[in-house]
């Protein structure tokens, strides 16, 4: 044939009329969820609340529950056998799930029960793990999902987000409460009155927990102060809170003449990798005025104050140099209602996209936010910071997929 025949057929070709090409339509799974009752210490959350319950049930959903899973949080077994789930007196049995869902992490008897190919959604708590967890999920073939590290369509980590918010906002009313007589604080009205000076509040950061920190104090009508050593974080805090909030670098002088003012100061310094930054001195606390009180709300990696140490729900105060502590980690357990509603409406739409996508293999195929949650995938460590950490072997997570 030659060329000019070559291009007349061609051009005929394409003028004809082409089939319509359809993307094969993803089949939707139905997914068998198992919450087992969280047994950790301190945690009174739970992952899903009953309406959520009733919300993946109705949509062709299977959901079981052990018993008592969620009175901690003020939900009773009727609530959620009313709701569509099955409820377990034997924990072997939840775990006969194909997804294990949880708030915390499980301990290494609790990863026992698990069974090859299941999938884990939890929170992964890098820091308090260690490498024979690790190796045991491997051993499992487990596929382990961090709700912490999920994605949403902005490019944020919504729980991680939430939980901050929560554990801001508790802060100050934690405050408030030690600030009184009756817990052998100043005798100081978090805010102050007509005619009586605020209270005054130093925040030791500018992330999501030190805004909605201040957020509370400013509307209590206490005088605030931001250090961050991010100008773009005090900038955001200021745009996001649209109130001229005094803030400043962590310049030592500066930050030793507010803490010698103030009535309440708030850690909420979070690290990207390793411990918070210790920049609240032994001598810095000194200065401070007697019977005031730190909340520390970044004891959970370590604390940026020289003289926080861990306390509990149950004991979760102690004084030293004069100075009230509180340094509970887990702080939004304390609101373990809320944050199991916060946790609830983002975990219940993801497991709905789940379903409709195919199930978990199908959705991590498609959604690049939630395979970012993965640390392991079949039994094989899929985070690079999880692998060098432990001296684990791991390998790319879309290389698995063939992506």
């Amino acid at each position: 044939m030659s060329k000019p025949d070559i291009l007349s057929f061609l051009h005929d070709e394409f003028l004809m009329p082409q089939p319509e090409m359809l993307e094969l339509a993803t089949k939707k799974q139905a997914l068998f969820i198992g919450i087992p009752k969280e047994r950790a210490f301190q945690e009174h959350r739970v992952p899903l609340v009953p309406g959520a319950v009733a919300l993946l049930v109705s949509n062709g959903h299977k959901v079981y529950i052990e018993t008592n899973a969620g009175v901690s949080s003020s939900f009773t077994d009727k609530e959620y056998s009313d709701s569509g789930a099955k409820i377990c007196y034997d924990v072997k049995e939840v775990y006969q799930a194909d997804i294990i869902l949880k708030v915390e992490p499980p301990s290494i008897s609790e990863l026992d029960y698990f069974k090859h190919n299941q999938c884990l959604i939890s929170a992964l708590q890098l820091k308090t793990q260690t490498a024979t967890y690790f190796k045991k999920l491997m051993e499992k073939k487990v596929t382990a999902v961090a709700f912490d590290y999920i994605q949403d369509e902005t490019g944020s980590f919504p729980i991680v987000r939430s939980m901050s918010e929560i554990a801001g906002t508790s802060s100050i009313l934690i405050a408030a409460e030690l600030l009184s007589t009756s817990a052998g604080g100043r005798g100081v009205l978090m805010g102050g009155i007509a005619g009586v000076s605020p209270t005054q509040v130093v925040i030791i950061g500018a992330g999501t927990v030190a805004e909605y920190a201040a957020r509370s104090a400013m509307a209590l009508g206490a005088s605030v102060k931001v250090f961050d050593n991010s100008i773009a974080r005090l900038r955001r805090i200021q745009t996001d809170l649209n109130l001229r909030v005094a803030t400043s670098i962590l310049q030592p002088k500066v930050l030793e003449k507010a803490l010698k003012r103030a009535d309440v100061a708030i850690g909420a310094l979070r690290a990207e990798s390793g411990r918070t930054p210790c920049v609240i001195t032994d001598a810095m606390v000194q200065m401070m005025k007697p019977k005031s009180v730190i909340v520390d709300v970044s004891i959970d990696q370590g604390g940026c104050f020289e003289t926080s140490e861990i306390t509990s729900h149950e004991i979760p105060t102690f004084t030293k140099h004069d100075v009230i502590h509180y340094c509970v980690p887990n702080i939004a357990s304390r609101s373990a209602k809320t944050a199991s509603y916060s946790l609830s409406n983002i975990l219940a739409p993801i497991l709905l996209k789940v379903g409709d996508g195919g199930g978990v293999q199908g959705m991590l195929l498609r959604s690049p936010n939630i395979r970012g949650g993965v640390y392991v995938y079949n039994g094989i460590i899929t985070n690079k910071g999880i692998g060098g950490w432990f001296e684990l072997p791991y390998k790319e997570i879309r290389l698995l997929l063939g992506l």
